[in-house]
C-alpha cells in the first residue's frame, strides 16, 4: 500500500529553486497528497517560487524572511487561514557571507557569526515556537537540513559548521520540549549536493568530487533520494524516531580515510 497524506498540512521554508533540498521534500510531499505552504524569502525569488508552486496542488505562496519576526507571524496567521491547522513543518533556512565560507574560520567576523546563527540556526526555534499552537494535538513533525560540517571540521565551511552545531543542538533540546505534545523534531543531513548553497563554498567542487570517491556507494545523494528522506521523517513511517540526525549521504559519514582525488 503507498504511503499517503491526504488531509495533512505543510509549511516548507526555504525554497530556492528546482535543484534545491527544500524543493526535492516538497515534491515528495505534495506527491503523497499533503497541501502544502511554502515561502520565499526575497523578491529576487519569488517568481521562480511561484512557478514551482504552481505544481503542487492546492498549495500557497508566501513571503518570509526569517530575520523578521512579523513575517513568521504573518506566515502562521495565513496557514490557520488557509488550512486550520498545521502538521509539519520543513525548515530549510540558512546563510552565511560568502567571504566568510574560505579561508581560515577564525577570521570569521562577529557580525557573519551572529548573522549566520540568526538565520541558519535560531530560526528554526523562532518558527518553531510560533508554529506550535497551530500543531497541538495533530501528532506533527519538524525537520530540518543540516550538514555533516556541523560535526566534523570540512574545509571552508567555517562559520556554517559552528552554525550546524548549534542547529543540530537545537533539534535535541526541541525534541525534548515538544515530545509532550506528541511533536516529533529531526534533522536531515545530506551530502554535498549541487544546490545554489552549495555552490557558495569555496571549493565546493573539490568537496563533491571527494565524497563521490569515497563514500560506501561511490557517488552522492540524489535530489529526489533526501527528498524522500524528508518524507520519511515527516510521516508515520517515523512515528518513534525523534532528536535524530539521519544522514543520507551515500555512507560518507562512516568513512574514516579515503583516496585523494583529482582537482577539477
Amino acid at each position: 500500500m503507498g504511503l499517503t497524506l491526504d488531509g495533512k498540512t505543510g509549511v516548507i521554508f526555504g525554497v530556492a529553486n528546482q535543484r534545491s533540498i527544500a524543493w526535492a521534500c516538497a515534491r515528495s510531499l505534495a506527491d503523497a497528497g499533503m497541501r502544502l505552504a511554502v515561502t520565499y524569502a526575497n523578491e529576487r525569488l519569488e517568481k521562480s517560487v511561484r512557478e514551482l508552486a504552481a505544481e503542487l496542488k492546492g498549495s500557497i505562496v508566501l513571503p518570509c524572511d526569517v530575520t523578521k519576526p512579523e513575517q513568521i507571524d504573518a506566515v502562521m496567521d495565513s496557514i490557520r487561514t488557509e488550512f486550520g491547522g498545521l502538521d509539519s513543518v520543513i525548515h530549510a533556512v540558512a546563510f552565511a557571507k560568502r567571504e566568510e565560507l574560505e579561508g581560515d574560520f577564525f577570521h570569521t567576523s562577529k557580525e557573519g557569526y551572529m548573522l549566520a546563527h540568526e538565520v541558519s540556526a535560531y530560526s528554526l526555534t523562532e518558527i518553531t515556537r510560533k508554529a506550535l499552537p497551530l500543531m497541538e494535538g495533530r501528532e506533527g513533525s519538524i525537520v530540518t537540513l543540516t550538514y555533516l560540517g556541523g560535526e566534523r571540521v570540512i574545509k571552508n565551511y567555517n562559520v556554517m559548521g559552528i552554525a550546524k552545531a548549534a542547529l543540530e543542538a537545537s533539534v535535541r533540546y526541541l525534541a525534548g520540549d515538544l515530545g509532550k505534545h506528541g511533536i516529533r523534531v529531526n534533522a536531515l543531513s545530506a551530502g554535498p549536493m549541487r544546490t545554489l548553497a552549495g555552490a557558495g563554498v569555496s571549493d565546493g567542487r573539490y568537496v563533491y568530487n571527494w565524497t563521490q570517491a569515497n563514500a560506501p556507494l561511490r557517488r552522492n545523494p540524489l535530489l529526489e533520494e533526501v527528498g524522500n528522506a524528508g518524507l520519511y521523517l515527516i510521516s508515520p513511517l517515523s512515528g518513534g524516531v525523534t532528536g535524530e540526525i539521519h544522514s543520507v549521504d551515500c555512507g560518507y559519514s562512516v568513512v574514516g580515510m579515503g583516496v585523494v582525488p583529482e582537482k577539477g
